[in-house]
């Protein structure tokens, strides 16, 4: 629904990420992660990564999302070694397409 690009450069423009729902707070702050983080996520996707779209809401408003599976090698220090770490992402564009609305950032489980 969006062009990747478009978002993925808007990753760069500070405050352009907002996470938008309580439980995409929770699940970013569980990985330890912050806004810079997710928008590193943005950045890594391909088209190839596209997973559908669909309409999330916050408990408020609602927005036409896309959703994306990001798959990467991480190095866990405490195991010593690689695993293949799947990340869920679904997000929206602003009204005024300034702003990245994060829906879901979250592992699979």
């Amino acid at each position: 629904m969006y062009p990747l690009a478009d978002v993925q450069a808007l990753t760069l423009q500070a405050g352009s990420l907002n996470l938008w729902t309580r439980r995409c707070m929770q699940d970013v702050a569980k990985l330890g992660f912050d806004t810079d983080d997710v928008g590193g996520l943005i950045r890594e996707l391909t088209k190839q990564d596209y997973r559908d779209s669909e309409w999330c809401d916050n408990g408020n408003s609602w927005a036409a999302c896309d959703a994306y599976t990001l798959k990467r090698l991480e190095f866990i220090e405490a195991a010593g070694k690689s695993f293949r770490i799947e990340y869920f992402l679904k997000f929206a564009l602003g009204k005024s397409g300034k702003l990245i609305l994060i829906v879901s950032c979250h592992t699979s489980s």
